[in-house]
């Protein structure tokens, strides 16, 4: 297990409808103690109807779960990357430069997108 994982919308719809690959990364993640990530922007394509969410609202609950905001620096960056690429995905941005911060392993159904953010990241695409 790398520093963690980050999760990006896809993967975050992948743990809500009980995908069991995401659920093997997590439990080995809790096993090792590692950081889960998640940067708020994806989590806002996400939550919907929290009180109907209850899978997604235990692991934000989480000791070891990170909710990253978007604040001024990490908007910074996010802008720079988007620039530099030449792209316009503020969230699949965001969900970069958390795990570049974080160097943590990006859990994501679009690894395309990604990759064409950074073509270095580590990705496990479910």
């Amino acid at each position: 297990m790398s520093a963690g994982l980050t999760f990006d919308a896809g993967g975050l719809i992948a743990f809500e409808r009980n995908d069991r690959r995401v659920i093997v990364l997590l439990a080995r993640a809790a096993e090792a103690g590692a950081t889960v990530t998640i940067p708020a922007t994806a989590l806002a394509q996400v939550l919907r109807v929290p009180a109907r969410q209850d899978r997604l609202m235990r692991l934000l609950r989480q000791p070891t779960t990170l909710t990253v905001p978007l604040d001024r620096a990490s908007a910074s960056f996010v802008g720079q990357l988007l620039g530099a690429t030449g792209t316009t995905d503020l969230a699949d941005a965001h969900v970069i430069v958390c795990a570049r911060r974080s160097r943590s392993v990006v859990v994501t159904s679009n690894a395309g997108d990604l990759h064409r953010l950074d073509p270095t990241i580590d990705l496990l695409e479910v």
